[in-house]
């Protein structure tokens, strides 16, 4: 009667398997970004003087890496050992930390959507802020050109906003050959050209606004992103959708494996 009430309460192999084979895909991914991240920083010196991740007035992109890997990690390692082990506290760890995570993104999505001009200004903030730390950083600069050549837009919301930078700026005391210019990722291509002309931006702003269109890309990122975000509406809801499927399906997972393991460990108690 005993062994017949133990073979009612298994767990099942293919939701173990299949929540370990999951996780360990995100768990070497997110060893991959950690290790992109220390690498990157290793380059640029920062690791060799810590105190210089904060130095920087911009966004650091290495962040990035570092927080997503990081999350990676720790929920791949959770949700593998805990799978493989049949451990149920990191199973558990596992499913709220995932919870947590989709509430967050779920908040988020709503905040944005209720507050869109807050979001707007500090959109603006941002872009701007970074901008006055253009030449800083590498990994920014090289962020602020891929968008900027990406949604063909200059500036936040137009190229007077480079005079917020030290070396850009018109100002009468500024000795930098890039005076009243503009980064070459502003500039219009031309599909004849095989080599990028990165002194394109040149003194392109000291022209009348009628001819810097003629060179430059003159809309502001905000207003492009926000285009761009209207376009591709359905596709990023898509995401989102799929996303947070996704999250929801691995809870649901993870406390199955866990009722599963609990009810053999109980049928084992009282036979």
């Amino acid at each position: 009667m005993s062994g017949n009430h133990f073979k009612g309460h298994e767990v099942s192999c293919c939701i173990k398997y299949f929540i370990f084979g999951f996780n360990i895909l995100f768990w070497l991914l997110g060893m991959a970004l950690v290790g992109i991240g220390l690498w990157a920083w290793s380059e640029k010196g920062v690791l060799s003087n810590i105190s210089s991740i904060t130095d920087l007035g911009g966004l650091d992109p290495v962040w990035l890496f570092m927080v997503v890997g990081g999350v990676m990690f720790i929920l791949g390692f959770a949700g593998c050992i805990g799978a493989l082990r049949e451990n149920t506290f990191l199973l558990k760890f596992f499913s709220v930390f995932l919870g947590i995570i989709f509430f967050l993104e779920l908040t988020t999505g709503v905040l944005a959507f209720v507050f869109k001009d807050w979001i707007k200004d500090q959109l603006n903030l941002f872009i701007n802020n970074n901008i006055r730390a253009y030449r800083d950083d590498i990994d920014l600069q090289n962020l602020i050109d891929f968008t900027q050549e990406y949604w063909e837009c200059c500036g936040a919301f137009g190229a007077d906003d480079w005079n917020l930078n030290i070396y850009f700026n018109c100002t009468d005391g500024n000795p930098s050959r890039e005076k009243c210019g503009v980064p070459f990722s502003c500039c219009t291509k031309d599909p004849a050209e095989d080599v990028i002309n990165t002194q394109c931006g040149y003194d392109i702003r000291a022209k009348p606004d009628s001819e810097q269109k003629d060179y430059i890309n003159v809309k502001g990122c905000v207003p492009q992103f926000e285009r761009w975000f209207q376009d591709n509406l359905t596709l990023v809801a898509g995401i989102f959708i799929g996303v947070a499927l996704l999250q929801i399906f691995g809870i649901c997972l993870a406390q199955n494996l866990v009722s599963d393991i609990e009810a053999v460990r109980a049928s084992c108690f009282f036979t």
